[in-house]
């Protein structure tokens, strides 16, 4: 049953929506790409414009400085600050602290985007643009959540907070020790967390208790002292591109095993449970294969699909820097190529585990060359996956909240992505956490002509205000 200060709620929601729409547009306006340090002024004016925001609804708002980030050329730029905010603080009710970002993928017109990437534009109600869904309109819908409330004077049922940063597309540099320094202050009477940088798997809600974790290596093969050329040296020299290929080709089998020992053992097993929650879930794979543009996937089967796609381990390669890709014909052969690659984690895997074995084993198979060329493994990154209880009370009010507004009950789903912050959240403040996504299936995250559509955008807003309409009913801890 819907109350009448909710439905109140609602109607304020649907008669605003212009005006929400208008805060996206300023919002994706601005270039807040984290990866450019040319853009960093940028990404400084957009934790501003947030904490204003914020400010202006009257929340106790700080930008805590998080420090410095050091450039591979020795130099150093300040990161971009991290917002904080508290809307209520009555001890008697829940608080929960939502976490977002607003720094964004890089994005060019050039690239084979339509419209401008920085120009949010409608084309049939979906509002095109560089982080629109990605994750502004969701951090903008918890705030018009907390403004709906305000607006037409009805207490918030719970007390909220929110952190919101600016360098989540490049590894969230300065969080982690931002989180810790903060847990027992502005985190110790936080009951629950809530992340949406995330989105929906088909048509219908989610709700996301998993992500899979990522860890990045760089294989370097180094030989000669130069780049040499082709022609006068080639037949002469073992040349490291053949060496660093040949490794390569023994992480991951044509079919998708991966082939470094002790990484499938550690896996848990699919449960009869799992293998049902994954029966059960909306997916179609004729368009989701039709959406990517294959005739074929590794798997034909939904349960087989979804499982690699989430709740087993992944190996990608992902470039090899050195290597002479720029168009034409140039006839070298690369002194030191270093190749990029990532194994995708899930729960049971250690990040520090995976390190030694993949470096154990490309060393012994690169070993098993007899090679004069020199090899080095490092990894990069190492973050950890995460993994929540769907029986927990945070899902029971995300179950109830999505049927409220949508008339249906939510997919179960897992992230093949990594959200490291979740795990930090988890393991600093020991706080249960629920990923609560209003983007669509089809957003196209990261990639060109990303969007939000209006509907998930006001939907999900409404989404937002009955999900915190159900936690105030859960027992205080």
């Amino acid at each position: 049953m819907h109350s009448f200060l909710e439905l109140d709620q609602y109607e304020y929601v649907d008669s605003h929506q212009e005006e929400y729409v208008q805060t996206l547009r300023d919002w994706v306006a601005v270039e807040s790409d984290s990866s450019d340090v040319l853009k960093r002024p940028d990404c400084h004016r957009m934790m501003d414009m947030t904490a204003e925001k914020l400010r202006a609804m009257g929340g106790k708002v700080e930008l805590v400085d998080i420090g410095v980030q050091e450039l591979p050329n020795g130099q150093t730029v300040d990161l971009p600050k991290v917002v904080t905010a508290q809307f209520g603080s009555d001890p008697s009710k829940q608080t929960v602290c939502v976490y977002g970002h607003v720094d964004v993928q890089p994005a060019k017109l050039e690239d084979g985007w339509a419209t401008d990437p920085y120009n949010l534009t409608d084309i049939d109600g979906n509002l095109y643009g560089r982080g629109a869904s990605d994750n502004k309109a969701p951090v903008l819908a918890w705030i018009h959540t907390v403004e709906a409330y305000q607006a037409l004077k009805i207490d918030l049922p719970v007390n909220v907070k929110f952190i919101i940063e600016g360098m989540e597309e490049t590894g969230s540099n300065g969080l982690d020790a931002m989180i810790m320094a903060q847990r027992d202050s502005f985190l110790s009477d936080v009951d629950y967390i809530l992340i949406s940088d995330c989105g929906w798997l088909s048509r219908r809600p989610a709700l996301t208790y998993g992500t899979r974790g990522n860890c990045y290596f760089f294989a370097e093969v180094e030989g000669p002292k130069q780049d040499l050329h082709s022609g006068v040296y080639g037949g002469t020299v073992i040349e490291p591109m053949t060496d660093l290929i040949g490794i390569l080709d023994t992480l991951i089998s044509p079919s998708g095993k991966i082939l470094i020992p002790g990484i499938r053992e550690a896996v848990a097993p699919l449960s009869d449970e799992e293998w049902k929650m994954y029966q059960d879930i909306e997916f179609d794979i004729e368009s989701y294969k039709s959406k990517i543009g294959v005739s074929q996937l590794m798997y034909n089967n939904k349960v087989d699909l979804l499982a690699h796609r989430w709740r087993y381990p992944t190996v990608t390669v992902h470039g090899i820097e050195g290597a002479f890709s720029a168009p034409g014909t140039k006839t070298v052969i690369p002194a030191k190529v270093i190749a990029k690659f990532s194994i995708r984690q899930v729960p049971n895997m250690d990040p520090a585990v995976v390190k030694k074995q993949v470096t154990d084993y490309l060393n012994s198979v690169f070993a098993k060359r007899k090679s004069p060329n020199k090899l080095k493994v490092t990894m990069v990154i190492g973050a950890k996956p995460w993994l929540a209880d769907t029986k927990h009370p945070l899902y029971e009010a995300g179950k109830a909240a999505v049927k409220r507004v949508f008339n249906v009950e939510p997919d179960l789903i897992r992230e093949g992505g990594t959200i490291p912050i979740a795990k930090t959240f988890e393991d600093v403040t020991g706080k249960s956490i629920i990923m609560l996504p209003i983007g669509g299936f089809d957003d196209g995250l990261h990639s060109q002509n990303e969007k939000m559509s209006r509907y998930n955008y006001i939907e999900g807003t409404k989404l937002f205000i009955a999900y915190l309409h159900e936690v105030a009913h859960l027992k205080k801890n």
